[in-house]
């Protein structure tokens, strides 16, 4: 009856030391902040895989918006490219118009002169006439 006992006994100490082990390592996981959740869960892999699409969808919306962007980064070069052309047409085209005038202004000058020409104070023109006789 003694081996029994004995039997007995190292049965129970070893299933005690088994259960005491399993409630420690289960104990120690569920009061551990830092685990790891399980990830095979279905609501959490479905959160993933929104989180994922979601993610896919803002980034091919930049794509796009920066695609954007750049296109209409270019229609403004361009833009700005033929304005500055325009300008300097506008600007050869005031230069022109300035040299035909200071020509005009000499010609007159040289009509009035020779005594060709004259004008009033009242700004008439006289060609081939004096204006002092009025």
């Amino acid at each position: 009856m003694n081996k029994h006992l004995a039997a007995f006994a190292a049965a129970t100490a070893m299933t005690a030391f088994s259960a005491t082990a399993i409630l420690a390592v289960g104990g120690v996981a569920l009061f551990n902040r830092s685990g790891v959740a399980p990830a095979n869960t279905s609501a959490q892999a479905s959160k993933a895989a929104d989180a994922s699409f979601v993610a896919q969808s803002q980034v091919q919306q930049l794509q796009q918006q920066v695609a954007q962007y750049q296109a209409r980064d270019q229609q403004y070069q361009s833009r700005e490219q033929q304005l500055q052309q325009a300008l300097g047409q506008a600007q050869a085209q005031i230069q022109a118009d300035q040299q035909q005038a200071q020509q005009f202004q000499l010609l007159l000058s040289a009509l009035q002169q020779r005594g060709l020409m004259s004008i009033s104070n009242d700004g008439r023109i006289f060609i081939g006439e004096s204006s002092e006789g009025e």
